[in-house]
């Protein structure tokens, strides 16, 4: 299994508009993040978590020509909206891309994108399938996912776990029984926004403590905010098994 890390910022990225900080100025790659998405790749499939307003530079960035499905964590915007870019995968593919939602993300999903759900089917929209998850293992083919409930604040949110890859983003509470779900991984990729404290986010003291809890072989550090610092700088400060992600990254499992 590989995972690709399509984007690894926040909700505005990194660099943020208008913003003139160090770290948004800087020449170093690793400090440039588009909005946060990964892509799992099997040998009989490939799926992408989040699509977000950076969905289509990501997928031409990686040349991906083949999409099996798209799983969800939650509706915000810099997780959903790149999902009307899935036409040229349904012109590609000749059928609807399979979307994995929970129900209230799919409300929302046909709000905004209502246009896909009319009556009347405007030339050339996106189709979806929509599939309905709950916090219970479900398949996509042969490959088991197991659903990690957490919050966004007070908004519930999932991760996700593929054998010994856990996802979990845009957390800040994980209840111990979810906890326990990211047990005996290999890798976990938790967010962490920042090193000051977050109102709907892990920070950085907050991530390292549930990696500690949960002992993952190496954990990568996601949805990193120009708050965080330079990259080369906190990488130095971080545990020899943990590591901040950057666009491009790539992992086998």
């Amino acid at each position: 299994m590989k995972l690709t890390f399509l984007g690894t910022g926040t909700s505005q990225g990194v660099p943020v508009v208008a913003c003139q900080c160090p770290v948004c100025l800087s020449n170093n790659p690793k400090d440039k993040r588009l909005r946060a998405s990964v892509m799992i790749e099997t040998g009989t499939q490939c799926l992408v978590i989040d699509a977000g307003p950076d969905f289509r530079q990501q997928m031409l960035s990686h040349h991906v020509r083949h999409l099996n499905g798209i799983l969800l964590t939650h509706e915000h915007v810099d997780h959903i909206f790149g999902l009307d870019d899935i036409r040229a995968f349904n012109w590609v593919q000749k059928q609807p891309t399979d979307i994995y939602a929970e129900e209230r993300v799919q409300i929302a999903i046909r709000r905004i994108f209502d246009y896909v759900f009319a009556s009347f089917r405007y030339p050339g929209i996106p189709q979806m399938h929509l599939h309905l998850i709950e916090n219970k293992p479900f398949q996509i083919n042969d490959l088991e996912v197991i659903p990690i409930r957490g919050l966004h604040y007070k908004l519930p949110v999932f991760g996700f776990r593929f054998g010994k890859l856990a996802y979990v983003t845009d957390v800040n509470h994980l209840e111990n029984t979810e906890i326990d779900k990211l047990r005996g991984l290999d890798v976990l990729v938790l967010n962490a926004l920042r090193k000051e404290e977050h109102i709907s986010h892990f920070n950085l003291s907050q991530a390292l403590e549930l990696i500690t809890e949960v002992k993952p072989g190496k954990a990568y550090l996601t949805h990193l905010s120009h708050q965080m610092g330079f990259y080369d700088e906190v990488q130095k400060e971080l545990p020899e098994n943990v590591f901040l992600s950057f666009d491009g990254l790539e992992i086998v499992v």
